[in-house]
C-alpha cells in the first residue's frame, strides 16, 4: 500500500498506562498512524487526550459508539482501518462487538474479554465477519522467544517433558487500591477485572508464552488462588500444576505480592535431548542446554543472522549489543498485524511471517485458562480441564 495503516483507539487517555505503550509500539515501524480516538468515558477527558495526541477535534470522539458510527461514514481512504482497544477488561467485549458490527478490524489488549462466555461470542463474531483480530500477548514478539519456538519446532530438544514458567511482580504487596491508585483499583475489582486478578492480568501471559514456545496445549490443571493482602477482593497469588496434551508436566507460578520483583517473566523447558531458558529481564539472551556438552548462549542482534532462525532475525531491528525490549516486542506484533491487514486490504494473501501474532483463538484459550483456574481453585484445587484447548 502507498499509505500508512490508519488506527483508532478506544481508551488510553490521560493518566492511562497501557494505551501510550500501544501507541508507541504501533508507530515504531512507521507503518501505522493514529487518526482518531475515543480515549475516555469522560468526553472532556477524551477531548483533552485527543489534543495531547495532536488529533483534529473532529476525529476525537466523546464515546466509542459515536466514533464507530462517524468513522464508518467516512470514505474508505479516510476512515480508520482498525481500532486498538486499551480499556479495562469489562469494556473489551462491548467495544469489540460494536467495532466488528461496524466493519472495523481489531487489535485488543489482553485478557481478550471479561469472561469465557463473551470470548465464545467474540470468536463467532470474528469468524462471521471475516475481519482481522489481533491480541497483544506482546512477549511473543521478543526475538529470543521466537528463537526458542524455532528450536523446539525443529526438534532440537526432542519430546518435551517439563515446562516451568513464572510471572512474578511485587507491586500489589500492599493494599494499594485503598490509596486510590488507578491501575490497582480496577485490576483488583471483580466488576471491572473479572473473576481473577493475578492470573487474568499476568498469569495469562505465562500460559500464552509456554503455549507459543512449545506448541503444546493444557490438558488439565490444578490451581490454588491465594489473597494475601487483607481486604483485597481477588487473588494476588496463584500456583498451578499442569498436564500438557503430549504428556509433559508443568508448573506455573504467578504472583503480584512477590516483593521487589518487577516483571519477572521467565520460562524453562526440558525435553528428551536438551533444554532452554529465557528470562524477560535479560530478553536478548537464550540459554540452550545439552545432554553431551556445556550450555550454549544465543544472543539476539541483527549481525547474528547466520546463527538465528529467520523468525528470530526478522523480529530484531538493532545490531547485537544494543538492547531491544518491551516496546519493540509490542511493535513486532503491530508490524505483523499491519502487514497482514495491508495485504488483506489489497486483496493479497499475507505471508506466513506476517501472520505471526496472537489471534482470537489464542484469546479464547486464554479465557478458557482463566476460567479453568477459577473453577479449580473454587473446588479446592481439584484437577480440571480447560473448556477450549
Amino acid at each position: 500500500m502507498q499509505r500508512k495503516i490508519r488506527m483508532g483507539m478506544v481508551g488510553g487517555g490521560q493518566g492511562a498506562f497501557i494505551g501510550p505503550i500501544h501507541l508507541m509500539a504501533a508507530q515504531l515501524d512507521n507503518q501505522i498512524e493514529l487518526v482518531c480516538g475515543a480515549f475516555s468515558s469522560d468526553p472532556a477527558k477524551s477531548k483533552e487526550s485527543g489534543k495531547a495526541y495532536f488529533l483534529p477535534e473532529n476525529r476525537t470522539y466523546p464515546s466509542y459508539e459515536e466514533m464507530f458510527k462517524a468513522e464508518a461514514e467516512l470514505p474508505e481512504g479516510d476512515r480508520m482501518d482498525f481500532v486498538t482497544i486499551v480499556t479495562p477488561n469489562h469494556m473489551h467485549f462491548p467495544v469489540q462487538k460494536r467495532a466488528l458490527e461496524s466493519g472495523f478490524n481489531i487489535m485488543s489488549d489482553k485478557p481478550m474479554c471479561f469472561n469465557l462466555s463473551e470470548a465464545e461470542q467474540l470468536v463467532d463474531l470474528v469468524n462471521s465477519t471475516g475481519l482481522l483480530f489481533g491480541l497483544t500477548h506482546n512477549y511473543t514478539g521478543y526475538p529470543m522467544v521466537k528463537e526458542a519456538k524455532h528450536r523446539i519446532a525443529s526438534d532440537q530438544l526432542g519430546k518435551i517433558r517439563k515446562i516451568i514458567v513464572e510471572y512474578s511482580q511485587g507491586w500489589l504487596a500492599t493494599f494499594l487500591e485503598n490509596e486510590h491508585q488507578k491501575q490497582a483499583s480496577w485490576r483488583t475489582d471483580p466488576e471491572r477485572a473479572g473473576a481473577s486478578c493475578c492470573i487474568g492480568d499476568i498469569g495469562t501471559h505465562a500460559e500464552n508464552l509456554a503455549e507459543y514456545i512449545t506448541g503444546l496445549k493444557i490438558a488439565e490443571l490444578c490451581c490454588e488462588f491465594t489473597t494475601f493482602v487483607e481486604g483485597r477482593l481477588l487473588e494476588d497469588d496463584a500456583n498451578l500444576l499442569i498436564k500438557y496434551d503430549n504428556g509433559a508436566r508443568g508448573i506455573l507460578y504467578s504472583s503480584q505480592i512477590s516483593v521487589d520483583e518487577e516483571n519477572r517473566l521467565s520460562i524453562r523447558v526440558y525435553g528428551e535431548k536438551g533444554g532452554l531458558e529465557w528470562d524477560q529481564q535479560e530478553p536478548n539472551t537464550l540459554v540452550l542446554k545439552h545432554l553431551d556438552r556445556p550450555r550454549e548462549i544465543i544472543r539476539a542482534g541483527a549481525n547474528y543472522g547466520d546463527r538465528l532462525s529467520p523468525q528470530s532475525f526478522s523480529a530484531g531491528r538493532l545490531p547485537a549489543g544494543h538492547p531491544e525490549g518491551y516496546i519493540e516486542a509490542f511493535a513486532v506484533l503491530y508490524r505483523n498485524f499491519a502487514s497482514t491487514l495491508s495485504a488483506k486490504l489489497e486483496g493479497l494473501q499475507p505471508d506466513e511471517a506476517s501472520l505471526d501474532f496472537p489471534d482470537v483463538n489464542d484469546g479464547l484459550r486464554g479465557m478458557s485458562f482463566i476460567d479453568a483456574c477459577v473453577r479449580s481453585s473454587e473446588a479446592g484445587a481439584q484437577w480440571v480441564s480447560p473448556k477450549f484447548s
